[in-house]
Protein backbone atom coordinates (compact mmCIF):
# COMPACT_ATOMS: atom_id res chain seq x y z
CA UNK A 1 0.00 0.00 0.00
CA UNK A 2 2.83 2.48 0.83
CA UNK A 3 4.38 1.45 -2.57
CA UNK A 4 1.25 2.19 -5.00
CA UNK A 5 0.96 5.49 -2.48
CA UNK A 6 4.63 6.15 -3.42
CA UNK A 7 4.24 5.85 -7.32
CA UNK A 8 0.68 7.63 -7.23
CA UNK A 9 2.56 10.70 -5.67
CA UNK A 10 5.22 10.64 -7.95
CA UNK A 11 2.58 11.15 -11.18
CA UNK A 12 1.25 14.29 -10.34
CA UNK A 13 -1.97 14.01 -12.85
CA UNK A 14 -2.31 10.42 -11.08
CA UNK A 15 -2.70 12.32 -7.83
CA UNK A 16 -4.83 14.90 -9.41
CA UNK A 17 -7.11 11.94 -10.47
CA UNK A 18 -6.94 10.11 -7.12
CA UNK A 19 -7.77 13.14 -4.68
CA UNK A 20 -11.02 14.33 -7.07
CA UNK A 21 -12.04 10.56 -6.86
CA UNK A 22 -12.04 10.88 -2.93
CA UNK A 23 -13.32 13.57 -3.01
CA UNK A 24 -16.15 13.03 -5.07
CA UNK A 25 -17.41 9.96 -2.37
CA UNK A 26 -18.11 12.74 -0.03
CA UNK A 27 -20.17 15.16 -1.90
CA UNK A 28 -22.12 12.24 -3.90
CA UNK A 29 -23.00 10.97 -0.68
CA UNK A 30 -24.07 14.72 0.63
CA UNK A 31 -25.53 15.41 -2.72
CA UNK A 32 -27.72 12.27 -3.28
CA UNK A 33 -30.36 12.31 -0.90
CA UNK A 34 -31.56 15.98 -2.48
CA UNK A 35 -32.62 14.38 -5.03
CA UNK A 36 -35.24 12.43 -3.26
CA UNK A 37 -36.27 15.35 -0.63
CA UNK A 38 -39.73 15.56 -1.89
CA UNK A 39 -40.67 12.09 -0.94
CA UNK A 40 -38.40 12.13 2.21
CA UNK A 41 -38.80 15.47 3.96
CA UNK A 42 -43.12 15.31 4.55
CA UNK A 43 -44.67 18.88 5.13
CA UNK A 44 -46.86 19.01 8.57
CA UNK A 45 -50.19 19.93 7.78
CA UNK A 46 -50.45 23.10 9.70
CA UNK A 47 -47.66 24.41 8.34
CA UNK A 48 -48.35 28.02 6.32
CA UNK A 49 -45.71 29.87 4.00
CA UNK A 50 -44.41 33.49 4.99
CA UNK A 51 -46.84 36.43 4.38
CA UNK A 52 -45.73 39.09 2.25
CA UNK A 53 -44.47 41.49 4.83
CA UNK A 54 -42.78 38.21 6.83
CA UNK A 55 -40.95 37.67 3.38
CA UNK A 56 -39.70 41.53 2.87
CA UNK A 57 -38.21 40.82 6.82
CA UNK A 58 -37.12 37.99 5.73
CA UNK A 59 -35.09 39.64 2.67
CA UNK A 60 -33.64 42.79 5.16
CA UNK A 61 -32.53 40.21 7.31
CA UNK A 62 -30.20 39.04 4.37
CA UNK A 63 -29.51 41.88 3.45
CA UNK A 64 -27.89 43.32 6.73
CA UNK A 65 -26.13 39.76 7.09
CA UNK A 66 -27.74 39.05 10.49
CA UNK A 67 -27.70 35.32 8.99
CA UNK A 68 -23.47 35.67 9.61
CA UNK A 69 -23.98 36.07 13.54
CA UNK A 70 -27.29 33.96 14.03
CA UNK A 71 -27.73 30.53 13.69
CA UNK A 72 -31.45 28.97 12.82
CA UNK A 73 -30.90 25.86 13.24
CA UNK A 74 -31.07 23.97 16.20
CA UNK A 75 -28.98 20.68 17.14
CA UNK A 76 -29.95 17.42 18.85
CA UNK A 77 -27.52 18.60 21.89
CA UNK A 78 -29.57 18.39 24.90
CA UNK A 79 -28.44 21.86 26.32
CA UNK A 80 -29.69 22.96 23.04
CA UNK A 81 -32.78 21.82 23.36
CA UNK A 82 -32.71 23.13 26.63
CA UNK A 83 -31.89 26.44 25.87
CA UNK A 84 -33.74 26.96 22.68
CA UNK A 85 -36.35 23.83 22.46
CA UNK A 86 -37.36 21.36 20.29
CA UNK A 87 -34.33 20.54 17.77
CA UNK A 88 -34.92 22.11 13.87
CA UNK A 89 -36.84 19.62 11.70
CA UNK A 90 -35.98 19.43 8.56
CA UNK A 91 -39.59 20.21 7.41
CA UNK A 92 -39.89 23.53 8.89
CA UNK A 93 -36.98 24.99 6.64
CA UNK A 94 -38.75 23.37 3.08
CA UNK A 95 -40.28 26.36 1.91
CA UNK A 96 -37.06 28.44 2.64
CA UNK A 97 -35.11 29.89 -0.23
CA UNK A 98 -32.35 30.00 0.70
CA UNK A 99 -32.23 28.08 4.10
CA UNK A 100 -30.92 30.18 6.62
CA UNK A 101 -30.00 27.67 8.52
CA UNK A 102 -26.48 28.97 9.60
CA UNK A 103 -23.28 27.61 11.32
CA UNK A 104 -21.69 30.54 13.50
CA UNK A 105 -23.81 32.42 16.68
CA UNK A 106 -21.77 34.89 17.72
CA UNK A 107 -25.30 35.68 18.53
CA UNK A 108 -27.79 33.05 20.33
CA UNK A 109 -30.07 30.80 17.55
CA UNK A 110 -33.25 32.21 15.88
CA UNK A 111 -35.03 29.49 15.10
CA UNK A 112 -37.80 29.10 17.61
CA UNK A 113 -37.57 33.20 18.62
CA UNK A 114 -41.22 34.16 17.74
CA UNK A 115 -43.18 35.26 20.86
CA UNK A 116 -40.26 34.96 22.63
CA UNK A 117 -39.99 38.62 23.15
CA UNK A 118 -42.64 41.92 22.61
CA UNK A 119 -42.38 43.46 19.04
CA UNK A 120 -41.23 46.87 21.17
CA UNK A 121 -38.48 45.27 22.67
CA UNK A 122 -37.10 43.95 19.31
CA UNK A 123 -37.66 47.42 17.93
CA UNK A 124 -35.81 48.93 20.81
CA UNK A 125 -33.26 46.08 20.11
CA UNK A 126 -33.07 46.71 16.73
CA UNK A 127 -32.08 50.52 17.34
CA UNK A 128 -30.02 49.82 19.81
CA UNK A 129 -28.94 46.47 21.25
CA UNK A 130 -27.27 47.61 24.14
CA UNK A 131 -30.18 49.45 25.46
CA UNK A 132 -32.12 46.48 26.16
CA UNK A 133 -28.61 44.03 26.61
CA UNK A 134 -25.95 45.94 28.03
CA UNK A 135 -22.83 43.26 26.98
CA UNK A 136 -24.46 43.08 23.54
CA UNK A 137 -21.91 43.28 20.60
CA UNK A 138 -24.59 43.55 17.73
CA UNK A 139 -24.22 46.72 15.81
CA UNK A 140 -27.06 49.08 15.80
CA UNK A 141 -29.98 49.28 12.70
CA UNK A 142 -32.04 52.80 13.79
CA UNK A 143 -32.37 53.32 10.06
CA UNK A 144 -34.92 50.18 9.34
CA UNK A 145 -38.08 52.75 11.86
CA UNK A 146 -37.06 55.55 9.39
CA UNK A 147 -37.17 53.57 6.34
CA UNK A 148 -40.44 52.87 3.88
CA UNK A 149 -40.68 49.69 2.97
CA UNK A 150 -40.71 49.04 -0.58
CA UNK A 151 -43.60 46.45 -1.27
CA UNK A 152 -43.73 47.02 -5.45
CA UNK A 153 -41.92 43.62 -5.61
CA UNK A 154 -43.60 41.19 -3.55
CA UNK A 155 -46.10 39.68 -6.39
CA UNK A 156 -42.68 38.74 -8.06
CA UNK A 157 -41.08 37.18 -5.30
CA UNK A 158 -44.20 35.44 -4.37
CA UNK A 159 -45.03 34.47 -8.24
CA UNK A 160 -40.79 33.24 -8.57
CA UNK A 161 -41.40 31.06 -4.83
CA UNK A 162 -44.62 29.50 -6.27
CA UNK A 163 -43.02 28.41 -8.77
CA UNK A 164 -40.15 26.57 -6.38
CA UNK A 165 -42.64 24.82 -4.76
CA UNK A 166 -43.79 26.97 -1.98
CA UNK A 167 -47.57 27.58 -2.32
CA UNK A 168 -48.66 30.40 -3.25
CA UNK A 169 -52.03 30.74 -4.74
CA UNK A 170 -53.15 33.43 -7.34
CA UNK A 171 -55.25 35.58 -4.61
CA UNK A 172 -51.76 35.23 -2.48
CA UNK A 173 -49.99 36.57 -5.52
CA UNK A 174 -52.53 39.57 -6.30
CA UNK A 175 -53.12 40.91 -2.76
CA UNK A 176 -49.19 40.77 -1.87
CA UNK A 177 -48.50 44.51 -1.25
CA UNK A 178 -52.39 45.25 0.19
CA UNK A 179 -51.32 42.40 2.49
CA UNK A 180 -48.34 43.70 3.66
CA UNK A 181 -49.82 46.92 4.19
CA UNK A 182 -52.60 45.18 6.06
CA UNK A 183 -50.71 43.08 8.45
CA UNK A 184 -48.77 46.18 10.08
CA UNK A 185 -52.27 48.18 10.13
CA UNK A 186 -54.84 46.22 12.80
CA UNK A 187 -57.66 48.27 11.89
CA UNK A 188 -56.93 48.02 8.24
CA UNK A 189 -60.57 46.99 5.90
CA UNK A 190 -57.98 44.45 4.41
CA UNK A 191 -56.48 42.68 7.39
CA UNK A 192 -59.51 40.44 7.02
CA UNK A 193 -58.02 39.05 3.95
CA UNK A 194 -54.57 38.70 5.33
CA UNK A 195 -56.21 36.21 8.10
CA UNK A 196 -58.02 34.55 5.11
CA UNK A 197 -55.32 33.41 2.93
CA UNK A 198 -53.00 32.70 5.73
CA UNK A 199 -54.65 31.56 9.01
CA UNK A 200 -55.73 32.58 11.77
CA UNK A 201 -52.31 32.28 13.62
CA UNK A 202 -51.10 35.27 11.91
CA UNK A 203 -49.87 38.32 13.90
CA UNK A 204 -51.57 41.04 12.59
CA UNK A 205 -50.64 44.41 14.26
CA UNK A 206 -48.27 47.69 14.03
CA UNK A 207 -44.88 46.00 14.44
CA UNK A 208 -43.23 49.17 15.05
CA UNK A 209 -45.35 50.89 16.79
CA UNK A 210 -46.90 53.15 14.33
CA UNK A 211 -49.88 51.83 12.30
CA UNK A 212 -49.93 54.75 10.02
CA UNK A 213 -46.39 53.83 8.48
CA UNK A 214 -44.98 50.82 7.10
CA UNK A 215 -41.48 50.80 7.47
CA UNK A 216 -38.76 48.00 7.31
CA UNK A 217 -38.92 47.89 11.01
CA UNK A 218 -42.06 46.36 10.50
CA UNK A 219 -41.26 44.00 8.09
CA UNK A 220 -37.96 42.77 10.26
CA UNK A 221 -40.14 42.40 13.57
CA UNK A 222 -42.83 40.67 11.86
CA UNK A 223 -40.28 38.15 10.16
CA UNK A 224 -38.54 37.55 13.95
CA UNK A 225 -42.05 37.29 15.23
CA UNK A 226 -42.98 34.68 12.64
CA UNK A 227 -39.41 32.46 13.55
CA UNK A 228 -40.59 29.25 14.74
CA UNK A 229 -44.46 30.02 14.72
CA UNK A 230 -45.26 28.55 10.98
CA UNK A 231 -45.77 25.35 12.07
CA UNK A 232 -46.15 23.52 15.83
CA UNK A 233 -44.80 20.08 14.17
CA UNK A 234 -41.69 19.94 16.55
CA UNK A 235 -43.37 21.06 19.44
CA UNK A 236 -45.82 18.10 19.20
CA UNK A 237 -42.97 15.58 18.60
CA UNK A 238 -41.81 16.46 21.77
CA UNK A 239 -45.15 17.53 23.68
CA UNK A 240 -46.28 20.79 24.93
CA UNK A 241 -44.19 20.57 28.26
CA UNK A 242 -41.06 21.40 26.38
CA UNK A 243 -42.09 24.47 25.10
Amino acid sequence: MLKLHYNLERVSMGLVVAIIGVASIGGIVEIAPLFTIDETVEIPSDMRPHTPLELAGREIYMREGCYACHSQMIRRLADERDRYGPYSLAAESAWDHPMLWGSKRTGPDLARLGGRYSDAWHVAHLIDPRAVVPTSIMPRYPWLANTPLDVSMLDRQLATLARLGVPYDDAMIAHAARDARAQARPDSADAAGVVARYGEGVAIRAFDGDPGRLTEMDALVAYLQSLGTLTRAAWAQFGEGDE
